[in-house]
Parts: structure tokens; sequence; C-alpha cells
């Protein structure tokens, strides 16, 4: 399962050009969530701190790192334990892609996870693999009200935690009257008001080269790719988008998948969802799945999108 990733990961996606700035628009970035935030709004200094505020305590909240998170409380307790209304809102989001995936994605893999090290170069052993995959099932948590109980499972939110807080910060602009801006959670962007901006898909495994550039406004964007985070051995790629049932990352004929809808949360999820299942499936899913595209880059290089999504002089737009 996809996870935050770090500073020196190369971004899923790139701003290709940014509106020139107005007056009154403030743009910063800080290292948070274990990555680059870059957050741009018409608001004042003071506005745009606030939300910078307010990203750090979220991920205190669902880090399972930190020791005062209700992650780290969750896999260290073994009955139920009280957690917050934003923990629980992810928790059951998570449950809900789990059901859709057939389990595919699934939150309890942080066990297995936490055995790959994607900074080295040594592969897990094999029967620490087995061992781990014991408690790997999403259908171990149980809820009540706010009350969540693993039953011996451990959970780790990376794959859909960074969604959630880009929609949070979304929310809190909004709630400020902000009119238009940019939310950048390393590669999970939003955009939100004012004109169209061009965000550039990576070509898999370059360094910051552009493979196609969408066209996009008030949108979620948020690609997932198995060139993030790997370990390469004897010519065999072993990347960090794990399959809950084998341990290993998923062996499929994606590169990346890039998902655009109304919210980061569904295009965090959906896009790890998508490299999980395979292009064919992965491509069936959006186009069932209302108000959501997605652009797909396979292991041959080959670019495809859904059929909301056509090309105009070498850009991508939305339908409608």
């Amino acid at each position: 399962m996809k996870k935050i990733t770090s500073l020196g990961m190369a971004l899923a996606l790139v701003f290709l050009v940014g509106c020139e700035n107005a007056p009154k628009t403030q743009k910063s970035s800080r290292f948070l969530l274990d990555t680059i935030v870059t957050l741009e709004a018409e608001c004042d200094e003071q506005t745009l701190n606030e939300a910078f505020s307010l990203c750090s305590d979220l991920e205190n909240l669902l880090s399972k790192t930190k020791k005062q998170s209700d992650v780290y409380k969750l896999n260290k307790g073994g009955k139920y334990t009280l957690v917050k209304d934003d923990t629980l809102k992810i928790i059951e989001r998570s449950l809900y892609y789990s059901q859709l995936s057939n389990g595919l994605f699934d939150i309890t893999v942080c066990p297995v996870s936490n055995l790959w090290d994607f900074e080295g170069t040594a592969l897990p052993d094999k029967k620490e693999i087995a061992e781990a995959l014991k408690n790997v099932t999403y259908e171990n948590i149980k809820t009540d009200g706010n009350y969540v109980s693993l039953n011996g499972s451990k959970i780790d939110l990376g794959g859909i935690a960074k969604g959630y807080i880009a929609d949070k910060l979304l929310s809190f602009f909004k709630e400020k009257n902000i009119k238009s801006g940019i939310i950048n959670l390393g590669g999970n962007v939003i955009v939100f008001g004012g004109e169209e901006k061009n965000v550039g898909i990576k070509k898999p495994f370059s360094d910051n080269e552009i493979s196609a550039t969408l066209k996009i406004k008030n949108k979620a964007v948020v690609t997932s790719g198995i060139y993030e985070r790997f370990i390469e051995k004897d010519n065999i790629i072993y990347h960090h988008i794990l399959n809950p049932k084998t341990g290993y990352g998923a062996q499929t004929d994606l590169y990346s998948a890039t998902v655009i809808g109304d919210t980061s949360l569904d295009c965090d999820a959906l896009s790890t969802v998508c490299i999980l299942l395979g292009k064919e499936k992965a491509e069936k899913l959006i186009e069932k799945t209302e108000n959501t595209e997605a652009v797909f880059i396979d292991k041959n290089g080959k670019i495809s999108h859904t059929s909301g999504i056509y090309g105009k002089n070498n850009y991508f737009y939305l339908r409608g």
C-alpha cells in the first residue's frame, strides 16, 4: 500500500505552469507529512500559517509513529479505542475501498509494510512476510460509534491520509472565503477557483520528466506509481504498493495511475486500487465511478485514459 513519500522521493505530479501571483496571493512550502507541502492561495499570511498548522495537527493525529496519534494508540491497544472524528472517517472510507477492491486495498497491511525498507537494498525474509500476513485483513476492524477495535491487526493510513488532509485544507480555505488556490501535498493536488492549471504527470523512473499534461480546475488529482519507492534486485523491481494477499508489490501491467475527481481522499485510494487491479479492471472501475477519470501509464510506456478525458495539442482535458 502506498505510503506517504519522503522528501527525497520524486513527486508523481508536477506543476508546469502557475498563474501570475495576484497582489494578495500567498505561497509557501514546508516539510510536513514526510514530504514537501506547498500551499498557494489568495489570502493573508496568517491564514496560510493556520492552514499549515491544520496540516500539522492532522499529521499528529494520523501518523502511525507519533505516540500521541490515534493510529499509534489503536496499534498498541487490544480493545476498543476512542478516536477522533477525522480518524473514524478515514477508517470507514478505507473499509469501503477494501470492500470495493475485494480486499486489495487494506490498511491492515501495516505489519508487512513495516518489514520493507525501501531506503535500503535488502529484501524481507519470506517467512517473516508469511507470519506478518496472518493478521492482515480489513475484516478485523470493528467500529462502535467513535470506538474502534483492530482485533489484533495494525493499520497504516499512508495510502489515504494525505488525500483526506488535502480535502480538509480545501474546506478550511472555503470556510475562510478564499476564492482560489492550489493545495499540493507532495503530489496530492487540489486546484480550486481561478483559472485552469497545468498539472504534469511524471514519466515513470525519470528525473521529473513529464509524460502527460492535464488541464485542471476545481478538481483533485492524485498519482500512484510503482517508481516512487522500490528496491531493484536481480532485475526485479520490488515496489511499495503492496498486495495484502502476497506481501509483495502488486504485479500488474501498470507503472502509474492518475485519478482525477472531486475529493482527494477518493482519488488517493482509487489511484492505489488501480495499480493493484491492473489496467483493464482499473479502467472499468473508474468508468463506473461518478465524476471520476483516470490516466494510466503501462509498463510499455503507453498512455491511456478513461472516456471522460480527451487530448488536444498535447494536453488532456476533462469533457463537459
